[in-house]
């Protein structure tokens, strides 16, 4: 099976064969790119923090098993369980696709632990592709 991430050679392909392809964003750069509306506005996107890697999962266990550090969760899960397991993880942000929206109690919680929560009215695949585009990865290059 042919892996991207360890194959190495190409020079700054964005993740083609031959290439790592991993480009660090920010979280500004992550919303901009993908027209993601901010659901914690009281939060800065701008911190230091370089996002590598995006994760994209609604089973909650298997984000705290597998989700990178420092990543972007992509989810449909809109509860307070979403909050509680990006902190754990040490997650960036979550993005809510299909348009989804946490209720107040979900988005205050996030903003006082500080989560960024984005959403956006596109699936989870497309949101995938998107963060793909950009150069984050499944696991840090």
């Amino acid at each position: 099976m042919y892996n991207a991430i360890e194959n190495e050679g190409g020079q700054g392909d964005g993740g083609l064969p031959g290439s790592k392809g991993v480009t660090p964003v920010n979280l500004q750069d992550i919303a901009r790119e993908l027209d993601l509306e901010n659901l914690t506005p009281e939060l800065p996107l701008e911190t230091g923090r370089k996002i590598q890697c995006a994760y994209v999962s609604d089973l909650l266990s298997d984000v705290l098993a597998n989700a990178p550090k420092d990543s972007v969760l992509v989810t449909v899960q809109v509860h307070l369980n979403v909050v509680a397991v990006a902190v754990h993880a040490e997650l960036a942000a979550v993005i809510f696709a299909m348009g989804r929206h946490p209720d107040e109690t979900v988005r205050a919680k996030a903003a006082e632990e500080g989560i960024v929560l984005f959403t956006s009215p596109e699936p989870a695949f497309e949101l995938a592709g998107r963060l793909y585009a950009l150069g984050l990865r499944g696991e840090p290059g």
